[in-house]
């Protein structure tokens, strides 16, 4: 099985970059167990996100959920700069009350179908304003440097769930898009619990199960069997945590079969679903 293996570590609540480079190397499908969020500042670069594509603009803000499985391609021709944000689901719910909730942008982002926000008018939004300031924070060597960033960043992220409340972002389109596989796409991840086999996909699509995969493979880079695998697996990892028992999570994530579940879990995440759970 061609696996998508999970990149990047977070050992904090979260954690910022700036980044600068001219030979970033191609990044192929992975997925992170945090939330990420990507002020995208200039060069040239394509984010390909659950089978969607987006070519950037500057200032674009690329919200890329946990489990997520995403890659994203580069002009080295051109320098490419950008802010990175690894955000823990624990930060998210440290500021989450009756009156607000950061994780609102992806949640609205999800509802939208997009992954990418565009600031329309740069010189009227207060967005924009808050991540220039936290883009200059990072040559500021002063007092409390860090602390100040992460002050910037919680002011950024305040800015962002206002706009998003208030429709002053636009939650783009992607620029080569498939509805059907598109819609294929938010079946299977609403469904990794049902009978998802290709004759089944192929009905509810009346599509050809031979065209089916073609174009899953063409449009997403990864065969249909190993997207739906390893979907499953990531969500009964995710149940795990949450604190159901890795049988129930076995047979909530489509399994039917708790060894052959137990073997691929060990696989994927060279760790048994016990293991998990015991850290947890």
């Amino acid at each position: 099985m061609n696996e998508y293996r999970k990149k990047g570590y977070l050992n904090s609540e979260f954690r910022l970059f700036h980044l600068t480079d001219q030979e970033t190397h191609e990044v192929e499908y992975h997925f992170h167990d945090f939330d990420k969020i990507t002020i995208f500042i200039k060069g040239k670069v394509s984010y390909m996100i659950e089978g969607k594509s987006y070519e950037l603009r500057p200032y674009d803000i690329v919200l890329v959920k946990h489990n997520d499985i995403h890659r994203l391609s580069v002009d080295n021709t051109q320098i490419y700069e950008r802010i990175i944000v690894y955000i823990s689901p624990g930060f998210m719910n440290a500021y989450r009350t009756d009156s607000y909730d950061l994780s609102y942008c992806f949640q609205k982002a999800e509802k939208e179908h997009s992954n990418v926000l565009r600031i329309p008018s740069l010189e009227k939004s207060s967005l924009f304003h808050s991540i220039t300031r936290l883009e200059k924070s990072f040559s500021d060597e002063s007092y409390a440097a860090e602390l100040y960033r992460q002050v910037l960043f919680l002011e950024f992220m305040i800015h962002l769930n206002r706009a998003a409340l208030k429709n002053r972002l636009e939650f783009i389109d992607t620029d080569n898009r498939n509805s059907r596989m598109t819609a294929l796409l938010r079946y299977i991840n609403d469904n990794l619990s049902e009978n998802l086999d290709i004759d089944t996909l192929a009905d509810t699509f009346y599509i050809s199960k031979y065209y089916l995969m073609r174009q899953f493979r063409q449009e997403t880079g990864y065969t249909i069997g190993n997207y739906i695998a390893q979907k499953r697996l990531l969500l009964a990892k995710e149940l795990i945590l949450s604190g159901l028992s890795s049988k129930e999570a076995c047979f909530s994530c489509g399994y039917k079969d708790y060894s052959t579940f137990s073997r691929a879990y060990r696989g994927f995440f060279d760790e048994s679903p016990r293991d998990t759970l015991t850290r947890s």
